[in-house]
């Protein structure tokens, strides 16, 4: 799967757990990108049985959208405190956080957790 889907994926978890039906146009106004691509977006997610869309337009999860969703989701949280705690700020964090989360190894995230994990001892 490509970053933009990983991150539509990731979206769409984000304004899930906040207990509101999400839409595309939520997503489009949290990500801050058109409608159309959005849409477009949705429906090759659909496609790709990554996320359902209900008669109202309520964008759901499969369980596989899920899985992937709760694993960048994941890569984002430990990610961006680990940035803080070497001394980058909230925001830059965050943002360096989004990018390396969809291409750091399965392998240097399982390290980078066992690390995290040690250090909070």
């Amino acid at each position: 799967m490509q970053e933009s889907g990983e991150m539509y994926l990731e979206t769409i978890f984000v304004l899930s757990k906040k207990n509101a039906p999400v839409r595309s146009l939520d997503v489009a106004n949290y990500l801050g990108f058109s409608k159309p691509s959005v849409s477009r977006a949705m429906g090759i997610l659909k496609n790709g049985n990554y996320i359902e869309v209900d008669d109202k337009g309520y964008l759901t999860l499969t369980t596989e959208g899920l899985k992937i969703a709760k694993k960048i989701y994941e890569r984002h949280v430990v990610l961006t405190e680990a940035l803080m705690k070497l001394g980058v700020d909230m925001k830059t964090a965050e943002e360096d956080a989004c990018r390396i989360e969809h291409v750091i190894s399965d392998k240097t995230f399982k390290a980078i957790k066992k690390h995290r994990k040690e250090y909070k001892k």
